[in-house]
């Protein structure tokens, strides 16, 4: 079975609708799927319908953003009931400064030359058939500096502007790490972080991450996303059995035109991780 438990749609920051989405996934012979938008729970209805009627397994999911020790990390939900008044308040919440974000990105940007950031980033998103109430996200803003002629693709938009460091890595103040968690927890999900490698950090400093994450009552490590390197999930997978963490892995999908990122392509898990589907939440 190929399990996929982490993609976006137009709900948040990828390039395809929610039914679409479990469709590119079907046909790429995904039998476990979760959609994982950004601070979002909007896509889940439509991805839940068209994945049942497609065969597939699904269980609800959603990334949310945190802060550790002023660090931005995403955290990975699971099996959670997306009706939960506790999530739905706390993803309000999240809403609103993602818009305060995007101001800034926009106000960032006009001064320096690219002016009406904010309405071109809103049309190229309502364009990709995203809510029009959610918020534009940086690769919005990215795809807009590409139509209007101020930079030649959405990775140089992310290296000039947009990147980690650059005038557009707006610092939110987004939830405690434990917060989120405990957020996932009360509606009855499992927290798992998300791309642990992807922040840069130390080992050392990965490893009191991983403490600090368990001592939260995290559940899991997203040992895979999309098509890592062996080295880097054989090092995950070591400290995932280390901590007493479920293995999870995911494409992290946002556009058919990452290949890297593909629907059900991913690394293999390490033979000796034992996968979060393991978990009885996975069966209900």
């Amino acid at each position: 079975m190929i399990a996929d438990l982490h993609m976006h749609s137009t709900a948040s920051d990828g390039a395809l609708d929610p039914g679409a989405l479990m469709r590119r996934a079907a046909a790429a012979d995904v039998g476990l799927v979760a959609l994982t938008d950004h601070d979002c729970l909007d896509g889940l209805a439509q991805a839940a319908a068209t994945a049942e009627q497609l065969g597939m397994r699904w269980i609800s999911g959603v990334e949310l953003s945190a802060q550790w020790q002023g660090h931005t990390l995403h955290v990975l939900g699971y099996g959670f009931d997306p009706a939960s008044a506790h999530l739905q308040q706390a993803m309000l919440a999240v809403r609103d400064g993602r818009w305060q974000r995007a101001e800034q990105i926009a106000q960032r940007l006009a001064a320096k030359r690219m002016p009406d950031a904010l309405e071109g980033a809103m049309a190229i998103q309502l364009a990709a058939g995203s809510d029009p109430q959610s918020p534009p996200a940086r690769p919005h803003f990215a795809d807009w500096m590409v139509e209007a002629g101020h930079v030649r693709d959405r990775a140089e938009a992310f290296r000039k502007w947009l990147g980690a460091g650059k005038l557009g890595d707006i610092k939110q103040h987004w939830p405690e790490l434990p917060e989120a968690i405990a957020q996932i927890r009360a509606a009855g999900g499992m927290a798992v972080l998300a791309h642990p490698w992807h922040y840069g950090f130390t080992r050392s400093k990965l490893r009191r991450l991983f403490r600090e994450f368990a001592v939260a009552a995290g559940r899991g490590i997203e040992v895979v996303n999309g098509q890592q390197p062996v080295e880097q999930v054989a090092y995950l997978g070591k400290l995932c059995n280390e901590f007493g963490f479920l293995a999870s892995c995911g494409s992290d999908f946002h556009h058919p035109d990452s290949p890297w990122m593909a629907l059900g392509k991913m690394t293999a898990l390490p033979a000796d991780c034992q996968p979060v589907w393991d978990d009885p939440l996975f069966s209900r």
